[in-house]
């Protein structure tokens, strides 16, 4: 908003008010010189007015297409972290299932293991058990 103009408006209706209230034709030019400045002082009023909501609106405009925007970025934000959640998810069960697979397939290499050496001490002590008659 300018306010030079409706400062120097405002300013010429104070000083020439005072002259209205004389009579003769001096008194009538100053009348009319008082209502023109306080028709210009209202027309800059408004002018003004008009200006400020329009840069209201423009701003107003402007803030919620930001939003709408920020919005969008937040959501294909949570979209990707989303994926990548499951994504992570599934590794971590097919991570899971191999361990399981490989702990089964090392119980059963520790079972044959201690089958093979059960029977060898078993085999050992039937070994002993035949020299021990002879």
């Amino acid at each position: 908003m300018n306010i030079r103009p409706l400062s120097t408006a405002l300013l010429a209706a104070t000083l020439v008010l005072p002259l209205a209230a004389c009579k003769g034709p001096e008194a009538e030019q100053a009348r009319r010189d008082a209502a023109q400045a306080a028709d210009s002082t209202g027309a800059a009023a408004r002018e003004a007015v008009d200006r400020a909501a329009v840069a209201t609106r423009n701003a107003a405009d402007e803030a919620a297409e930001a939003s709408h925007h920020a919005a969008a970025e937040s959501r294909q934000a949570l979209d990707r972290a989303a994926d990548a959640t499951a994504s992570a998810a599934e590794k971590a069960r097919d991570a899971a299932r191999e361990a399981s697979a490989n702990a089964s397939e090392a119980t059963a290499h520790a079972a044959e293991n201690v089958a093979d050496k059960a029977r060898d001490v078993a085999n050992d002590a039937r070994e002993n058990a035949d020299e021990a008659k002879r």
